[in-house]
């Protein structure tokens, strides 16, 4: 999974593109200023970083020219639209930026290309018998490919994402929240749940990749 670092203040935005992101097969870092994303490069590993131009602290500019000096991709995240901010930023090394407000869709899109721009993106992850292909949005068993719905696959990913986690009920219908505005209720979870594990399991009846921790939500093994 690539590690993103999410430098913004706007915690709403932080929030919607943290599960977003998530949902998508990214693990998320979210910090909300220049100090605390320089302190969060120094103890972790990150594959792109997205940054604020502007920032209640500190700058963006300061985050990115840090992110470079640790061979970090950069794609800032601006509400500027002025040129000489755009200008500004490349100039410093940004790999790409995108303008606020941005469809959720594109700037996945953006992260993956820079992503295999920069040679750090890593698509194939394998989990027991599954191999699941990011790029792609292809999960193989046993070298036969299952077919996934969306909200399927983006279960997959979140328990991927969170791989030896318990995740309660609550922050899987957090996760999986459809950002387009459909509600996914407790209900259609278990729904999703049952019909994820039909498809990934040797044995559905007796899962060993998706387990029930009793009286607190479910872990992904391996």
């Amino acid at each position: 999974m690539e590690q993103i670092l999410l430098v913004e203040d706007d915690r709403t935005l932080i929030r919607m593109l943290s599960s977003f992101l998530t949902g998508e097969g990214f693990r998320i870092t979210p910090v909300t200023g220049q100090p605390q994303a320089l302190a969060m490069m120094d103890s972790q590993r990150f594959d792109l970083a997205l940054v604020d131009i502007s920032l209640a602290e500190g700058n963006g500019f300061a985050v990115c020219s840090a992110a470079k000096q640790r061979d970090i991709p950069v794609i800032f995240l601006t509400a500027s639209a002025d040129e000489y901010s755009v200008v500004t930023g490349l100039d410093m090394g940004a790999d790409d930026y995108i303008a606020k407000p941005f469809r959720p869709r594109e700037l996945v899109s953006r992260i993956r290309s820079v992503l295999r721009r920069t040679g750090k993106r890593q698509s194939t992850v394998r989990i027991g018998e599954l191999t699941i292909d990011t790029d792609k949005a292809q999960v193989m068993r046993n070298g036969q490919e299952l077919y996934l719905s969306a909200l399927e696959y983006r279960l997959l990913l979140v328990f991927l994402n969170n791989r030896g986690q318990v995740l309660t009920r609550g922050k899987l219908l957090e996760e999986i929240w459809d950002c387009a505005g459909d509600f996914v209720s407790d209900n259609t979870l278990t729904v999703y749940i049952k019909r994820l594990r039909e498809k990934i399991e040797p044995d559905p009846q007796e899962p060993k990749l998706i387990r029930t921790v009793r009286g607190l939500g479910y872990r992904l093994e391996g």
